[in-house]
């Protein structure tokens, strides 16, 4: 069973840049596809990014296609969300996931077996 904990939520003004990452313990982190979430006031939690065991394949939302890169360093045992050109729209509470087992993961959270606790970022305009 890994423990995700995600950190570099803040504050920031519309245009700028935030970099999260989700440090995983307690658990072979190359055996987890992870993905990137959010979840806005009032709103249901919405796919953000995903990234493969290896780190050489991923994906994107269509909202941050272009702005946000994921990536993932194993021997750190961690994974990032890269964040420029940030709007108000992308402010939300982010969370990583992880999905044991599966060499890709893919943008429904279902997929996802393990959560974080959640990192709030907010885009002031």
């Amino acid at each position: 069973q890994v423990q995700l904990e995600e950190s570099g939520g803040g504050s920031v003004q519309a245009g700028g840049s935030l970099r999260l990452s989700c440090v995983a313990s307690g658990g072979s982190f190359t055996n987890y596809a992870m993905g990137w979430f959010r979840q806005a006031p009032g709103k249901g939690r919405e796919f953000v990014a995903r990234i493969n065991q290896s780190g050489g394949t991923f994906g994107y939302s269509d909202s941050v296609k272009g702005r946000f890169t994921v990536s993932r360093d194993n021997a750190k045992n961690t994974v990032y969300l890269q964040m420029n050109s940030l709007k108000s729209e992308d402010t939300a509470v982010y969370y990583c996931a992880a999905r044991y087992g599966s060499y890709y993961s893919g943008p429904y959270s279902e997929e996802y077996d393990y959560w974080g606790q959640g990192t709030q970022v907010t885009v002031s305009s």
